[in-house]
């Protein structure tokens, strides 16, 4: 079992002694002795954003011992007159959904990964009376497990990137040929739950974001930035979707310029604003970045997550974290009634989670040239919300469940019968073999449902945020 390196970046928290989230103690519990500590214990309020020093949740800096061999495959830089070395990966937000299963994948390709996280998803949860259908180790136990299982390492980096002291000195000490971005809130329902989420969302995600990039820029000026961006910040215009540039004839002249944003919620606006900042500083200051627009992700399972239950990723059900094909899954296996909001036209696109990871790794093996702003739609397949609904029943009815759909009033502002033709295909152009929803893996689905359907909460499943009734007191979402 690897052991931890202490550094000396201390560890800052800001937490309850007696109301501390229980993940954040298993993680203390997880920590050698060895690490230098120190801990106030204010109480740990539900947003950062009202306190002095908001950016600092937690913050340790934390590599292994005992470094496995280097072993050279396509994570290897072949620099000409170099001894190949493996291409080092900072994953930030390396402990979440897309983020885990992100930085598992590019360890077992040979990549040399860093995961930088505050463990804030965590604490969300518990904020929220929510947890994940499948069981979670802490990320500590995680990293461990997958280094008995490989031999692999993965650095970790505990901290907040709205710290840019701490970012600072992640960067300096990992020293990153590539940095991807997932550390952010990533909900729209929870964006849309009071002013302190709606406000946390942007500062978090914008300034997190601002920070990442003037740490390139200050760090390492060569380093590709692999940026997670979303599908909804083109909206439902009725007109195609290009791949984040559109060329338009006005008035006799002829331009390619950004495609329209449209965002529909405060968090589909912060990641609006990232796209923005990322592009001024490719062309003010020369950094390389992929915007991965990405859409709506399904499934759980990895070839590196299915190989022990330590490293399971999570499966959100809930109307706040989960997504559509999931959750529909889970209520199928609870014997609860689809909920299709609306109508149910809703038009995404959807890819499985092994093509989320298969894209990023595609974007860094084949960066972005100096001040280029790439955008890539990442997604695989188009479905309506009804479609998906129909898809769940049949595979059902395969299983022997006796699956119901009923429609709930859309707690969202959005169009509910709309055009939707994305363009997607630089990424297939660069080598992308898609997982395409069948049979066999809504039943794959279905079946992990199954085997942990004792550990949903049926209160969980309803809509429980409304677009239209946000209000600026804080709200608690009943558990």
């Amino acid at each position: 079992m690897a052991h931890l390196l202490s550094t000396s970046c201390p560890l800052n928290i800001s937490s309850s002694p007696k109301n501390g989230p229980n993940s954040l103690k298993q993680s203390l519990a997880s920590l050698p002795t060895s690490l230098t500590l120190r801990t106030s214990f204010e109480p740990f309020r539900s947003l950062s954003i009202h306190r002095k020093n908001p950016q600092r949740l937690f913050s340790v800096c934390a590599t292994t011992l005992q470094q496995a061999e280097t072993k050279t495959g396509s994570g290897s830089d072949q620099s000409s007159g170099e001894q190949s070395r493996p291409t080092r990966v900072m994953v930030i937000g390396g402990d979440g959904y897309c983020g885990w299963a992100t930085s598992l994948h590019l360890s077992n390709k040979n990549y040399e990964v860093a995961i930088v996280d505050n463990l804030v998803r965590r604490h969300f949860d518990d904020q929220l009376g929510l947890d994940s259908l499948t069981p979670i180790a802490s990320i500590h136990d995680r990293i461990r497990r997958w280094r008995s299982l490989t031999e692999k390492d993965i650095n970790l980096y505990i901290g907040d990137v709205c710290d840019f002291e701490f970012l600072s000195e992640a960067f300096t000490s990992f020293k990153p040929d590539a940095v991807v971005h997932f550390g952010e809130q990533r909900s729209a329902p929870y964006s849309m739950i009071d002013r302190s989420r709606a406000v946390y969302t942007q500062q978090n995600n914008v300034l997190g974001t601002l920070n990442v990039l003037f740490a390139i820029k200050e760090y390492g000026e060569d380093c590709h930035l692999v940026k997670l961006g979303t599908m909804g910040e083109y909206g439902t215009p009725n007109i195609d979707i290009e791949e984040g540039y559109i060329t338009i004839t006005h008035n006799g002249r002829t331009d390619t310029l950004p495609y329209p944003k449209q965002a529909s919620s405060f968090y589909h606006l912060s990641k609006v604003h990232d796209s923005n900042n990322i592009a001024f500083t490719c062309k003010a200051w020369g950094i390389r970045a992929t915007d991965l627009n990405q859409g709506v992700v399904y499934g759980v399972r990895t070839d590196e997550t299915a190989m022990h239950e330590e490293l399971y990723n999570r499966f959100d059900y809930d109307g706040i974290f989960g997504t559509a094909l999931n959750r529909f899954c889970v209520q199928a296996a609870v014997g609860h009634p689809l909920t299709v909001y609306g109508k149910g036209g809703q038009t995404r696109g959807y890819l499985d989670i092994r093509d989320t990871v298969q894209c990023v790794e595609l974007a860094i093996a084949n960066p972005a040239k100096r001040g280029e702003f790439r955008v890539f739609n990442q997604f695989t397949e188009q479905f309506s919300v009804n479609q998906l609904a129909s898809l769940v029943t049949k595979a059902g009815e395969k299983l022997g469940i006796e699956v119901q759909t009923t429609s709930v009033p859309n707690p969202r502002v959005e169009a509910e019968e709309h055009y939707y033709n994305a363009k997607h295909t630089k990424l297939i152009e660069l080598g992308l073999q898609p997982h395409l929803l069948s049979d066999s893996l809504l039943d794959s689905l279905l079946n992990v449902a199954v085997q942990f359907k004792d550990r949903v909460d049926i209160k969980q499943i309803m809509p429980s945020v409304s677009w239209r009734k946000i209000g600026a007191k804080p709200k608690t979402v009943s558990a």
